[in-house]
């Protein structure tokens, strides 16, 4: 069993979960129909930003930035048109650790861009010692939850690639899994803890949970809940377009059960990683930070209340996410950090973490959360008063889609969508999702909803706001011109 040495480089755990409406924690008391215990414990035993968001209101732009600890827009990534991983020049966070002497793990989705086999944009290429993973850029964004083998493949037939069947990959090797893709994700990543735990080692876990389509649960479970079989697209019965539209909100009878089924049984598996890591001995010694990849999808059933908006979108339900840090001993335990925080803060907070020279991560965009005076504060001596709290919060952060932006400075929000949008109409008409049109400004401490449009009233905020966007944009993308 590993040593409790409070010198040790701390393991890296981070946890992304897929869609995950911002309401949909028990310990929220927002939704009483629930069932997160888990997530609720690590949000007891660790710090909750109030204010993290992601760097888009859509995956893979989101992972991108994720990953590099800076905007994705350096590479031209805004959606899903033209997103990709970062180039060779941009390190990831798997690269970067590694060049710390971690060994590093990546188990679940990859949905970077258009990757394929052999590509950065698979883990074995940016990084990541070990993988198990599924390439949804291949098959529509997703992994289906039961099916991934060649059997499957030749029998959804057409229907294959939006169902998302093909094999899983094992490091470079193609693998196959007919079982519960999330219980395949929590059993790797806690198979990959206890081979390396006693050496520090950075674990990506991305499930694809709760992703649509939520109804494709294990048969035993579907029975405990009462809940009927729903089946997947078959291309003989019906346009794809038309069945989509009948498997989401409001369409799919049972929509929000099936979600809920999905949140639950992926909480289980995050409650059996933090029982390994009490069981090794880890759990001091681990840095286990959990959050979503965009805002909720309400048409898949998730709930962003009291946010408005949805995944797709730059209302605050489209990017602002849960984000939890837990570290015993170094961070106060059920306390919340109000600080504007990002995704981005994750590489900078983990390189700090493991003792890396601030210049390895000076190129990032994100900030490191923690502050380099907490390491070494051991458990005998406690934490002084100032220490085991989140350090500050960014300044601004800025948002950029192409056909839709925005930027928020202290409590004030101001985003712009380009009014006759083709993307617009389409989220809307597939996606049941309405990004707005034109300007809006928020002050969100006031209007956290974003119920009222202030941009008549504000027109030197609104001017100050845009010519901070427009640098911020004139930096990431060279000349960039904004619709004013």
């Amino acid at each position: 069993m590993p040593s409790k040495n409070a010198q040790r480089q701390p393991n890296i755990m981070i946890i992304i979960s897929d869609d995950h409406g911002y309401a949909d924690r028990s310990i929220l008391g927002v939704q009483a129909d629930v069932s997160t215990p888990a997530l609720d414990r690590l949000a007891a035993e660790g710090v909750s930003c109030s204010n993290a968001y992601v760097t888009a209101p859509i995956c893979s732009p989101s992972r991108a930035g994720l990953a590099a600890g800076s905007y994705q827009q350096r590479w031209g990534a805004r959606w899903f048109t033209d997103s990709e991983i970062s180039p060779a020049n941009v390190p990831t966070i798997a690269e970067l650790m590694r060049a710390q002497d971690y060994t590093t793990g990546y188990f679940g989705k990859v949905h970077y861009g258009t990757e394929h086999h052999g590509d950065r944009g698979t883990p074995p290429q940016h990084g990541y010692d070990e993988s198990f993973y599924g390439l949804a850029g291949e098959s529509m964004g997703r992994l289906n939850y039961l099916h991934h083998s060649e059997e499957a493949v030749d029998e959804y037939g057409e229907a294959a690639g939006p169902m998302a069947v093909q094999p899983l990959w094992n490091g470079e090797e193609p693998q196959e899994l007919e079982g519960f893709l999330t219980d395949a994700i929590g059993e790797r990543t806690r198979e990959f803890v206890a081979e390396h735990a006693n050496k520090p080692f950075l674990a990506t876990v991305a499930f694809n949970a709760v992703h649509n389509f939520c109804w494709q649960l294990p048969a035993d479970e579907l029975k405990k809940r009462g809940l009927p079989a729903y089946e997947d697209w078959n291309p003989g019965a019906s346009q794809y377009l038309d069945w989509y539209d009948g498997a989401i909100s409001p369409h799919l009878e049972n929509g929000r059960a099936y979600y809920l089924a999905q949140l639950e049984l992926m909480d289980g598996q995050i409650g059996l990683i933090l029982d390994q890591l009490d069981e090794l001995g880890l759990a001091e010694d681990t840095i286990v930070i959990y959050l979503t990849d965009n805002g909720g999808s309400t048409c898949n059933y998730g709930v962003n209340l009291p946010l408005r908006g949805t995944k797709y979108t730059l209302w605050e339900g489209g990017v602002r996410v849960p984000f939890i840090l837990r570290w015993p001993n170094n961070v106060r335990a059920g306390t919340t950090h109000a600080g504007l925080t990002s995704a981005m803060d994750i590489v900078p907070t983990a390189l700090a973490a493991a003792g890396a020279d601030p210049a390895v991560y000076a190129h990032c965009d994100g900030r490191d959360l923690l502050g380099r005076d907490l390491l070494g504060a051991s458990c005998e001596a406690g934490m002084s008063d100032s220490q085991g709290f989140l350090q500050g919060g960014h300044e601004a952060l800025h948002w950029d889609c192409g056909w839709q932006w925005s930027v928020r400075k202290g409590d004030w929000k101001l985003q712009w969508v380009e009014p006759e949008s083709p993307v617009a109409d389409a989220i809307r008409d597939v996606e049941r999702a309405e990004p707005g049109s034109g300007y809006f400004l928020c002050n969100l401490a006031a209007d956290p909803a974003e119920t009222t449009n202030l941009h008549d009233a504000e027109p030197a905020l609104v001017a100050e706001l845009t010519a901070l966007h427009q640098a911020w944009a004139a930096g990431v993308n060279g000349e960039h011109s904004l619709s004013v």
